[in-house]
């Protein structure tokens, strides 16, 4: 079993990055066999806000997670970026938790692979 970790940067909505590596995410979750962790930092800690609403017909990064914790895949978010964009943890979405730089290292010791969007 791969297990891969999933470092996203940028914000989930102007730039298609975010958007992008959760595409893959959620297909090496749906092929199974795999283990995925996701660690939103900096401006990508927005794709963990909870109650996004977007147009009809465009994506949607808050319900883009759902399949990789349905996975039972974790989704970490950066603690000092939400604090320096005045994020509460109660604003974060289902399934997403407060996670630091330690944790992300020990995230990174256990991938298999580690990509970077």
């Amino acid at each position: 079993m791969a297990k891969y970790l999933f470092i996203l940067n940028d914000a989930p909505y102007g730039s298609e990055r975010s958007y992008n590596g959760l595409r893959l995410a959620d297909s090496l979750v749906k092929k199974g066999g795999h283990e995925v962790r996701v660690f939103l930092i900096g401006d990508a800690v927005m794709c963990a806000k909870a109650g996004q609403h977007t147009p009809n017909g465009y994506y949607n990064i808050e319900r883009m997670l759902l399949p990789i914790t349905r996975a039972q895949g974790q989704i970490g978010v950066c603690g000092s970026c939400i604090d320096a964009r005045g994020i509460d943890p109660g604003m974060l979405a289902e399934g997403t938790h407060r996670s630091s730089m330690d944790e992300l290292t020990v995230w990174t010791e256990w991938a298999d692979q580690v990509l970077v969007f």
